[in-house]
């Protein structure tokens, strides 16, 4: 039996907990020598493209994590399967916390920028904001850690009690130091719910961070708002949610279509050939809490992943689904969740497609119309790029008619991003 799904990636993670032989074993130690042979059996067993994992000897490398770098497909999986431990991934999907920071950053053009800041976390407390500039991290600059390759790791290891230092920027120009320290950092599942007004007309507004159990929640409260509001369209925001469990996905699409779609099948999972037998079909919820929508908005960058990809490839079929930003991140695959010693691992089990038969996205999903992430403004600001072009759209039934005219400050065509467990929690 299959208890939970996740789509994650930077992202999403499609993930379940299966009822394997794997999860019913243990290694044989939990030594690196039995632990890197347990993975191996996992990647050469159920992992989607197991025909494809390279020959090699366990007991060669250092870490269950090093073989996985080293049998990953990558040609495609460059870092949706990946190894945590059992804390951090019951933390995240139980309650929609992680131990860092709290701020989520984007690079590119030679600079590290802040996306975001999560209320009542050691960054908010320490002043940071989106829009901000990093400039150093312990004592080194931005530039220096990106030429040396060494971002994924420039704020330390996620445990409690670690110091951060850094040099920041503020939008005004003003430059300012911190001392961060980390915690438990609670991420928002729903941060933004609010009204405008266009033309008569009522647009729902729902920035969506993270699948995760608190979700649900947090969609019913904002949809029941909503609702009461009588909006008779949607802009959901996704920009940096890098997915979580499929049964909130499903949750939050059966909210938007409402009774049309009532039973009806949102996606499919496809194993490979040794666990054909697991293919099946999941199913919109049958529910009274829906808006009935006849269109929906969605606000996507490169971080918008797995789960966030899944939702509109799986409405699509059913209803117009038109993506405002940049391409998403291309995970069209989930993973089951297996544990073993303190860790889990989530190799990449199955692809997903739509009722059309529809996916494989490895090249994310492209925008209908394109517009940037503007740190310049907060979040939820109807003028911030992205949202003032899906409310373009409300309306005028159309595009913004693009021109070669000077770009406000944006967060995109980014030269890193996070992978791996880090491209889920999508944050520091």
């Amino acid at each position: 039996m299959r208890h939970r799904v996740v789509l994650a990636c930077l992202a999403w993670v499609l993930l379940l907990v299966p009822s394997l032989a794997h999860a019913q074993r243990q290694p044989i130690n939990c030594q690196a020598s039995g632990q890197n042979l347990y993975v191996r059996d996992v990647m050469t067993e159920l992992y989607y493209w197991y025909t494809s994992v390279p020959t090699l000897d366990p007991l060669k490398f250092n870490s269950p994590e090093e073989y996985l770098e080293a049998a990953r497909y990558r040609p495609l999986d460059h870092s949706f399967s990946y190894i945590t431990s059992r804390e951090a991934s019951d933390a995240f999907f139980s309650d929609s916390q992680f131990v860092g920071l709290g701020l989520n950053t984007t690079f590119g053009a030679g600079q590290m920028r802040i996306l975001q800041v999560f209320e009542g976390s050691p960054a908010a407390e320490a002043g940071l904001a989106r829009g901000h500039r990093i400039l150093e991290i312990n004592g080194q600059t931005v530039e220096d850690l990106n030429a040396r390759g060494q971002l994924d790791d420039a704020f330390g290891p996620s445990q409690a009690g670690v110091e951060v230092d850094v040099v920041f920027e503020t939008r005004d120009g003003q430059t300012k130091r911190a001392r961060m320290t980390k915690r438990a950092v609670t991420i928002p599942t729903v941060s933004y719910t609010r009204v405008v007004e266009i033309d008569g007309r009522r647009v729902g507004y729902v920035f969506f961070r993270n699948f995760v159990r608190p979700s649900f929640a947090a969609l019913d409260e904002a949809f029941a708002t909503l609702k009461e509001a009588k909006v008779s369209e949607l802009v959901l925001d996704l920009r940096y949610n890098g997915g979580g469990l499929v049964d909130v996905a499903v949750h939050l699409a059966s909210l938007i279509a409402g009774p049309v779609t009532n039973g009806q099948v949102l996606a499919k999972y496809v194993h490979n050939d040794r666990y054909r037998g697991w293919d099946e079909d999941i199913r919109f919820e049958s529910t009274d809490k829906g808006l009935g929508l006849s269109r929906l908005f969605v606000v996507t960058t490169r971080n918008s992943a797995s789960a966030s990809e899944l939702l509109v490839n799986a409405l699509r079929p059913y209803l117009p689904v038109v993506v405002v930003g940049d391409r998403t991140y291309g995970k069209p695959v989930g993973q089951y969740t297996i544990p073993f010693c303190d860790k889990i691992i989530a190799p990449v089990s199955f692809s997903i497609r739509n009722v059309a038969n529809q996916g494989d996205y490895f090249d994310g999903i492209a925008p209908d119309c394109a517009a940037g992430d503007d740190i310049t403004r907060d979040l939820g600001d109807p003028a911030e790029a992205s949202l003032a072009e899906a409310l373009h759209f409300v309306a005028t039934g159309a595009c913004t008619p693009k021109e070669p005219v000077a770009q406000p400050l944006r967060a995109d065509e980014d030269t890193w991003r996070p992978t791996g467990w880090h491209s889920l929690i999508n944050a520091w």
